[in-house]
C-alpha cells in the first residue's frame, strides 16, 4: 500500500510542469482556470512576494512567513476577485489552485471591522478607512463618483477622498457612491 502512495506522488511531482507559478501573473495571463502542480508558489502579501511550497496553507503560516509576529496580533484577509476582503483565522486553510486567490492584506490588529458599500458588504482590518479607499473598494471611478456616509434620520454625510472615517461606532457603516454632479450658474 505504502509503495503504491510513493509511485503515486512521484507520479505527480514528475508531471508538474512549472518549477514557480507567480499567481497573481498566472490568473492575469490564463483567466479564472484551476491552476496546474507545480513545485512552489509565489503569492503576495502586503506589498511582498513570497515563495511558498505548499498549495494549501494556513493563515498562521501565510503571517509566519510574512515575518508578522506574534501572529496571534495580526489579522490576515484574502483579496477576493470581486475586489472584497475575507477574513482569514489562524488555524484555517487556504488552497491556492483556486482560481483568484493571489494576493493578501494583513494589519496588526486584534479585531476586524465591517462596513457595507454599495449594499455589498466589506470586512476591514483597521479602525479608519478613507474615502478614496472607499472608492476603490467599490470599483468606482474615483474622479467622477463620490462617496456618501448613510446617516439614520439626518442628512447623509460626503466622504472626502482623504477623509478618515472611524469605523469603531456600534453598528455597520453603511456607504454609497455616486455620480458627482455640477451645476453652474
Amino acid at each position: 500500500m505504502q509503495f503504491r502512495v510513493i509511485i503515486a506522488i512521484n507520479s505527480m511531482v514528475n508531471h508538474m510542469k512549472h518549477e514557480e507559478i507567480e499567481l497573481e501573473s498566472w490568473v492575469k495571463q490564463h483567466g479564472a482556470t484551476q491552476l496546474p502542480f507545480a513545485k512552489c508558489y509565489v503569492i503576495r502579501i502586503d506589498e511582498q512576494c513570497y515563495k511558498v511550497y505548499d498549495p494549501v496553507v494556513t493563515g498562521r503560516q501565510l503571517l509566519d512567513e510574512a515575518s508578522k509576529r506574534p501572529v496571534d496580533e495580526h489579522l490576515i484577509f484574502q483579496l477576493l476577485c470581486n475586489g472584497q476582503l475575507e477574513e482569514i483565522r489562524l488555524d484555517e486553510t487556504v488552497e491556492l489552485r483556486k482560481p483568484g486567490i493571489e494576493r493578501f492584506l494583513t494589519w496588526q490588529s486584534d479585531r476586524s471591522f465591517r462596513f457595507a458599500i454599495d449594499g455589498r458588504r466589506f470586512e476591514w482590518g483597521a479602525p479608519i478607512v478613507t474615502g478614496m479607499k472607499l472608492k476603490k473598494l467599490a470599483g468606482v471611478d474615483p474622479a467622477s463618483y463620490g462617496v456618501w456616509l448613510e446617516m439614520r434620520g439626518a442628512e447623509d454625510r460626503p466622504i472626502a477622498d482623504s477623509e478618515y472615517v472611524d469605523l469603531r461606532s456600534p453598528g455597520i457603516e453603511r456607504f454609497f457612491t455616486g455620480k458627482k454632479t455640477t451645476t453652474e450658474g
